[in-house]
């Protein structure tokens, strides 16, 4: 699949569920609404539709949510499309099937991720202060969280913690953060707020340029630019201390749309091109009215004919979210 500006699209994130079991201050409200059953894609529906994006060269999937392990009976899809994992990445194969999980529920579904094929996920962490955890999260509780990264590691799954560094939340424990990753041989990843959603708070009170983050880090660590890559937007650097990565994503600052290999189905059907654009492709229509597997790979295409250049994303005091929809439904 090849997008208007000769980019290939080789990267799904797949969004399980918009349901989760934190309530993340910049990532939903605390009040929210979430979709009808009916809505919902059943697995077998985003199993088909993976799978047609496998055959259109897709090699890479994420599944997100929400948080995707509270979906009853996930482990199903998992285990589906782990046996599309090839060993070469010929036609028709994935490379590679990968999570993102806030880790509540990792210590239950460890062993049997690594048995369908994981091989390394992505949890959210944005602090290690079981007080600031609670706030952030509205009601998470640190312990449970660890405990499943842990679990994780044991059952040997390669892990990075995800971060959105937050003025005047987490921006003096960045460096505990990546101590803390050293220590236990994860990468880091930051990432920059994005103005997805209407949430309680202005997002300009939180809003942490990575460029500051990055500069405060160089004072105690020594970060060697590196081409590591994992499929994803993230800029990475080696940190000679620890032996591991760290990694920024950096929408707002530096945006990374020349390069984006992605596109994000939700788990409704709804096909976005741009994670910071509305403009979105129904795929669950044609899917429950019966369409061939053909008819489904040409809506696909034609879908991709429309993926934008890039996103627009500003944060501004005073100005709405650039996209109306929550952080939650796209999946990230």
């Amino acid at each position: 699949m090849i997008d208007p500006f000769g980019r290939m699209v080789s990267y799904l994130r797949v969004s399980v569920t918009d349901r989760c079991d934190l309530r993340c201050v910049y990532c939903m409200a605390e009040d929210m609404t979430f979709l009808p059953k009916r809505e919902v894609l059943t697995l077998e529906e985003l199993e088909r539709l993976c799978g047609a994006f496998i055959g259109l060269g897709v090699k890479k999937i994420r599944l997100t949510g929400g948080e995707p392990l509270v979906r009853r009976n996930v482990m199903s899809l998992i285990e589906g499309l782990g046996t599309r994992i090839g060993p070469t990445g010929r036609d028709g194969e994935l490379e590679e099937l990968t999570l993102t999980t806030n880790g509540t529920q990792l210590a239950k579904h460890a062993e049997g991720l690594v048995a369908a094929g994981v091989r390394r996920i992505n949890v959210s962490l944005d602090t290690l202060d079981p007080g600031k955890f609670h706030e952030a999260t509205r009601w998470g509780k640190l312990d449970q969280v660890v405990d499943g990264i842990m679990a994780a590691k044991a059952a040997g799954l390669a892990i990075k913690i995800n971060a959105v560094a937050m003025r005047g939340v987490n921006e003096h424990e960045i460096d505990r953060l990546l101590e803390w990753c050293g220590r236990h041989g994860f990468d880091l990843c930051l990432i920059e707020t994005m103005p997805m959603g209407e949430i309680e708070e202005d997002r300009t009170d939180r809003f942490l340029s990575l460029d500051v983050v990055r500069a405060r880090l160089k004072l105690n660590w020594t970060l060697n630019a590196t081409g590591y890559q994992t499929g994803g937007p993230a800029r990475y650097y080696d940190v000679a201390e620890t032996g591991t990565r760290v990694g920024f994503i950096t929408p707002m600052s530096h945006n990374f749309c020349e390069a984006c290999n992605r596109v994000r189905l939700t788990c409704t059907g709804t096909l976005y091109m741009c994670l910071g654009q509305d403009d979105a492709a129904d795929l669950r229509a044609p899917l429950r009215d019966g369409a061939s597997d053909e008819e489904l790979r040409q809506a696909i295409l034609e879908a991709i004919t429309r993926k934008p250049r890039g996103h627009d994303f500003v944060i501004e005091r005073a100005r709405p979210a650039a996209v109306s929809r929550h952080m939650s439904v796209t999946g990230g």
